[in-house]
């Protein structure tokens, strides 16, 4: 739903623009198109789609959902190999690491930030430590979330994608970075915004 797929500048516009080009007489699923297309979402990515929005009941959305077959994969038969686990458990023990010396290295910098001031107020405290604070939140993240599968949906996705051996769409890094591990076909998403315009 970011920009670069070359659908509209808002999700809101992607999820209309989409479920057009369903709707005119769906021409994706014609015999004479090249490239037949159908839309597969795990139900977690189904509630992370729905939770930009707080009308969940929206027509648009209801109209996008009805294009969209919602399918969780069936992971008790989906056999991988060894090696992903290993990749897998060596990469969160480094993200791991770089995330305690993070910590550290934010510990003493919010140390040195309150050498000599005594008996601070809850908000001049606050205030002190509030840029290490965000600092240390920033790099944290970048260190243990950027090009990770950090949460179950992202994992549903790559494991729908392997059982289905179907095309995994999505800009997000560590998706893409995890499919291509566990061996999943991947559409780069401005490929898949182009073949929608087609």
């Amino acid at each position: 739903m970011e920009e670069g797929i070359g659908l509209g500048n808002k999700t809101e516009e992607v999820i209309r623009n989409i479920t057009r080009k369903f709707q005119i007489s769906n021409p994706l699923r014609e015999a004479s198109f090249k490239f037949q297309i159908e839309l597969y979402m795990p139900p977690r990515i189904v509630e992370e789609l729905l939770g930009f929005f707080e009308d969940k009941e929206q027509p648009f959305l209801k109209e996008f959902l009805s294009q969209v077959t919602v399918k969780s994969p069936d992971i008790s038969k989906i056999n991988l190999p060894g090696n992903v686990f290993y990749q897998l458990v060596d990469d969160i023990r480094g993200r791991s690491y770089r995330g305690l010396r993070i910590g550290e290295e934010s510990i003493g910098q919010a140390a040195k930030a309150m050498i000599g001031k005594n008996d601070l107020s809850k908000k001049d405290f606050e205030i002190a430590v509030g840029s290490v604070v965000k600092n240390f939140r920033d790099r944290y993240r970048q260190a243990t979330r950027f090009g990770f599968i950090d949460s179950l949906a992202d994992l549903d996705l790559i494991m729908l994608a392997k059982e289905l051996d179907g095309f995994l769409v999505t800009t997000d890094e560590g998706v893409i970075k995890w499919g291509r591990v566990f061996g999943v076909k991947e559409m780069a998403a401005a490929v898949f915004g182009a073949k929608m315009r087609g």
